[in-house]
């Protein structure tokens, strides 16, 4: 790893050590414990699934599948890090990596899960309810008091320029999943050894996606979370939709792409065209002091734009987006904030931590914050033909060319999503 992405790790847990001390004392703590939370069983089985470190461990550590293990903030103190990592026979012992920020720790390997340290009025935070009863009864601190939890959410929503230069890693590892799926549709493959092209390419297992990997060909491209990889190709090739990601350090890329097949209607290619434009477009207007509700409200806008353009909806833009006509095409949001979760944390509050929920006419809105630099967040337009939503505006009398839909129902939608940074001046687009 570069010496550069080291000398910002270092800069970043020095930045976060100045805020939690500020946070600590403003608050009055004078110590704060982190759990990383742990893996459980399966009902009435010993196999646990997949693990993902807690957020705020995480944001210090860096590392995803740290368990059983526990992160001590004090103001003016060094953190101390209190490792799990028993002898075991049946699994790779848990270990640091060699690299400059572990020295910004005081690392203590435990051999036993431990009770953590506390020192005068402390409180803790993470999956506590998941310990056993009597380790939650050792805890002689206040438990995930709230506006705690909201002030460090917050300083999460703003990313270090150590931060950034992850998601841009990951992003670059998930491109190169993205490219080889695409080779792989083109190869004729099937929606599952598309899967295992991506996770090739981007050189991760499956248990490590930040995400299941979204692969929908076809109709299954109109399932927004489509969850399932047919085995053999379909004999048609309408489309394909690929939403997938990477982790990189713990932080996430969330990449969309949607490609024409060679049996789509060639409207259908023309509207990709059109829907990778509408993405340029609002990235572009990413900047400081946008209102991220008004960016997603332009996105209806501009996809009214595209539907009369291409004679989907006979009427005017205006009437499209006024009669919930956009609202049935493009169902979610125009995006969220990205980071150390897909969906990170603090979308739908104030600075202040006071609720910002999303409007009734837009309620999967996952973003509602005005944009200010050190924000990431997903722009990710959508075109899509479900049935489910479409089917109440055939009851009207819509300017609506039902013609046109029902032919390009097979394709079934389309996605294009980028990872764009807010600058001090205007956006970096991460995914390039």
């Amino acid at each position: 790893m570069s010496t550069t992405l080291f000398n910002l790790q270092q800069d970043h847990i020095a930045q976060l050590q100045r805020a939690y001390t500020a946070i600590l004392t403003d608050q009055g703590f004078d110590s704060l414990a982190i759990y990383s939370g742990h893996a459980s069983v399966h009902f009435a089985d010993d196999h646990m699934p997949p693990f993902q470190t807690y957020g705020h461990f995480m944001h210090w550590v860096g590392l995803a599948d740290v368990q059983h293990s526990w992160l001590i903030i004090q103001p003016h103190q060094r953190p101390q890090l209190y490792l799990y990592a028993p002898a075991d026979f049946w699994h790779l012992p848990k270990h640091l990596p060699e690299e400059p920020w572990v020295a910004e720790f005081d690392v203590h390997f435990c051999s036993d899960k431990i009770s953590p340290p506390l020192v005068g009025n402390a409180a803790v935070i993470g999956d506590i309810e998941r310990l056993t009863s009597n380790a939650q009864q050792a805890l002689a601190a206040e438990k995930q008091p709230e506006p705690l939890v909201k002030a460090l959410d917050e300083i999460r929503l703003f990313k270090t320029p150590y931060e950034i230069a992850c998601v841009r890693e990951a992003n670059r590892l998930a491109i190169a999943g993205h490219q080889a799926s695409q080779a792989a549709f083109i190869g004729a493959s099937s929606e599952l050894d598309i899967h295992l092209a991506y996770l090739a390419a981007s050189r991760q297992r499956e248990s490590n996606v930040p995400y299941q990997n979204i692969i929908g060909m076809n109709s299954y491209a109109g399932v927004l979370h489509y969850q399932h990889y047919d085995l053999s190709a379909p004999k048609q090739r309408y489309s394909l939709l690929v939403d997938a990601g990477r982790r990189f350090r713990g932080y996430c890329a969330d990449i969309t792409r949607t490609y024409a097949g060679p049996d789509a209607p060639s409207l259908f290619g023309e509207l990709v065209t059109a829907m990778h434009g509408l993405k340029d477009e609002l990235v572009r207007c990413v900047s400081p002091g946008v209102s991220f509700v008004s960016l997603h409200e332009q996105m209806h806008r501009h996809l009214a734009d595209i539907l009369v353009a291409h004679d989907l909806f006979q009427g005017t833009a205006e009437q499209a987006v006024a009669e919930g006509v956009t609202r049935a095409f493009c169902p979610h949001g125009l995006g969220h904030s990205l980071g150390l979760q897909v969906h990170d944390v603090a979308g739908l509050r104030h600075s202040d931590g006071s609720p910002a929920p999303a409007p009734d006419n837009h309620p999967a809105l996952r973003l509602t914050r005005t944009l200010a630099p050190g924000m990431v967040v997903t722009i990710e337009p959508g075109l899509y033909f479900i049935e489910m939503l479409l089917a109440p505006l055939r009851q009207t009398s819509l300017p609506i060319n039902w013609r046109l839909v029902d032919r390009l129902s097979p394709c079934g939608g389309i996605r294009i999503e980028d990872n764009v940074a807010v600058t001090e001046s205007g956006f970096d687009n991460l995914t390039s």
